[in-house]
């Protein structure tokens, strides 16, 4: 008996060590993961791009056969203009801009999703 209530004082005694600050801490600890892990996440035009055939020809920092991601994001200023101007060439295909190999058209994407390509790719601007 003496030792059932030696334990549970015992017991007792580490849980009242845990303060009101320390839970705090570790809820905040938490939080700043969980804000990490969403840090993490891809944009919808991110995945969009990570679905297509972008990456055969395109790569975020290096130039393939078209320009790399972060130079075409140099190149053109956030505007809606340029938004749309670039998704239509995503879309219809085009040349001469970035040297001579076509840009092969993609007809299946859908305007609002090479909008959201575009967006992406216009957000990695240094």
């Amino acid at each position: 008996m003496k030792k059932t209530f030696l334990i549970l004082g015992a017991v007792v005694i580490f849980m009242a060590s845990f303060t009101k600050a320390d839970l705090a801490k570790e809820k905040t600890t938490v939080a700043a993961a969980t804000l990490k892990s969403h840090a993490f996440q891809m944009s919808a035009g991110e995945k969009l791009i990570n679905k297509s055939d972008c990456m055969g020809c395109h790569n975020k920092t290096n130039k393939i056969i078209g320009p790399a991601y972060v130079d075409v994001a140099k190149k053109y200023p956030a505007t809606e203009k340029n938004i749309n101007t670039l998704a239509d060439k995503i879309i219809k295909g085009g040349t001469g801009v970035w040297g001579t190999m076509p840009m092969t058209a993609h007809p299946t994407v859908k305007k609002d999703d090479a909008k959201l390509m575009v967006k992406y790719i216009l957000s990695l601007k240094k």
